[in-house]
């Protein structure tokens, strides 16, 4: 506008009034603009001093909830102090521990009648400003008082807080309830116990069933290190009971614990063969603590070799029921008027839990005495072999088996004792053929012959079979047979006499 009112005043004075007044407006123009370039970079600067300030307002005001939420938010309680010992910060949890709030402890000078004793405030404010010149942390334990007169028994630790010329300018004091304190302890203390110096396995299971976490005990009962067992899925490192175990693992994950130990039966892998072992197991699902739900970290399971005591308890169980099986087979037997209708009895009473079938064949013309040549075995009794059913006679007619040399039945009689044979880990095809070479059920996989001797004299052989579903023969299996073959030969030799007298 004032070029516009000085173009104007020009057009009045006449042609040479601009020749001699144009520089001179010229600069009165340049002097103008120049203060109006001031003016608005002064409201400009003025402008961004104000947002300037309002940002740093905002980012005091951000900076201070923040740390009001970080100091609330804390599981530990918190306290702070001056150099003066005056109280600057409470948090909630010290709140909830004393019941005093925050707008009753900052400003408080000291913890004199209020938070401590009377008696005892000179004990501790001396302790607690002692730890503005301390170095590093001072842990110390006192009594409080609650709000509602009450005392608790905290566990502090305290630390000099240092201005910027590094000279103590105040200190903080950070306290939880004694108890609290100490069932943290404790259950440090457990679970380096549990993996240090247990003596039964520990293994922490990660919610992909594979071990996270192996105590020295474990790692020895698993036939590895400690390391090596860590990632590795349960089929590396079981050969049996894998299934059972995870689906134990599962359940847990899914339900929560079971109210009783399991024991379960796996099959270790060794370098000398998988060792079969039975494991008490009990276990524990992990949550999170510090979820508002709880989520699943693993389970804990921990396991205790029984096997030896499981072994010696199936065994004494096995024992009496194999008593009680002879002593009914023996009463049975009493009430048969034909003695060899009370050989079948003792036959099939022996079957119960023992074997699958069973056969009896006697020593062609009666029996052999020590010395005598090769003996012709012929089939006396036998068990059915498609069906389950009491054994049958075989008649009288005298065909020897056909036993091939060196068969289980014929060397049990020229030995005199018991014999064992098992076709092993035969493929099915090669098991059949196995049976059939030897005269027996095809399903047939494992075999014993116990000899039948009577007054000195061998009266035959009686042979127990098992199907593949059934583990070998062992040691005291012989031993059960060979009682079993005593009472057979009893009643066959008997039966003898009575034919021989007719």
């Amino acid at each position: 506008m004032s070029a516009s009112r000085r173009g104007g005043a020009t057009d009045e004075l006449g042609p040479d009034k601009p020749e001699r007044d144009g520089p001179k407006n010229m600069g009165t123009e340049n002097t103008e603009d120049t203060e109006n370039i001031e003016d608005i970079e002064g409201a400009v600067n003025t402008e961004d001093a104000e947002g300037t300030e309002d940002s740093m307002d905002s980012a005091d005001s951000g900076g201070s909830d923040l740390l009001a939420a970080l100091l609330d938010g804390m599981d530990a309680a918190l306290c702070a102090f001056d150099a003066d010992g005056v109280v600057t910060h409470w948090n909630r949890e010290a709140e909830r521990i004393l019941g005093w709030n925050a707008e009753e402890a900052v400003g408080r000078r000291g913890f004199a009648g209020w938070a401590v004793r009377t008696a005892d405030a000179e004990e501790v404010e001396g302790r607690l400003m002692a730890a503005m010149h301390a170095t590093g942390r001072q842990v110390h334990e006192f009594a409080l008082v609650t709000k509602d007169g009450g005392r608790v028994l905290v566990r502090t630790q305290s630390a000099a807080v240092r201005g910027p010329d590094g000279k103590p300018a105040g200190l903080y004091c950070a306290f939880s309830e004694v108890h609290a304190q100490i069932d943290l302890e404790r259950s440090i203390a457990l679970s380096e116990a549990l993996f240090e110096d247990a003596s039964w396995g520990v293994v922490l299971v990660d919610a992909d069933l594979r071990p996270a976490v192996v105590n020295a005990h474990a790692a020895r009962a698993l036939g590895i290190g400690r390391t090596a067992v860590l990632g590795r899925p349960l089929g590396e490192l079981l050969a049996q009971g894998v299934e059972e175990l995870e689906s134990a693992l599962t359940h847990v994950l899914a339900e929560g614990a079971p109210p009783a130990p399991a024991e379960i039966w796996v099959g270790v892998r060794t370098p000398d063969g998988d060792r079969r072992r039975c494991w008490r197991s009990g276990f524990l699902r992990l949550a999170s603590p510090l979820a508002e739900e709880p989520v699943p970290l693993g389970v804990g399971w921990l396991f205790q070799d029984i096997t030896e005591s499981k072994q010696t308890e199936q065994e004494a169980a096995q024992l009496r029921f194999r008593v009680n099986q002879l002593h009914r087979a023996a009463r049975a037997a009493a009430e048969c008027e034909d003695p060899g209708e009370a050989a079948t009895v003792h036959l099939d009473f022996a079957l119960a839990g023992f074997a699958d079938h069973a056969l009896i064949d006697r020593v062609a013309g009666g029996s052999l005495t020590d010395g005598e040549g090769p003996a012709r075995l012929v089939r006396a009794a036998a068990t059915p072999s498609g069906q389950p059913g009491p054994s049958h006679l075989a008649g009288h007619a005298g065909i020897p088996v056909r036993y091939g040399t060196g068969h289980p039945a014929l060397q049990c009689v020229e030995r005199a004792g018991s014999v064992r044979a098992s076709a092993g880990t035969a493929a099915a095809e090669a098991a059949r053929d196995w049976a059939a070479g030897r005269q027996w059920p095809p399903d047939t996989v494992h075999a014993l012959c116990a000899v039948l001797r009577s007054r000195g004299r061998t009266l035959g052989v009686v042979t127990f079979l098992r199907t593949a579903g059934r583990t070998p023969f062992e040691r005291s299996d012989a031993t059960y047979a060979e009682g079993v073959a005593l009472r057979i030969a009893s009643a066959l030799d008997l039966e003898a006499l009575e034919r021989s007298s007719e």
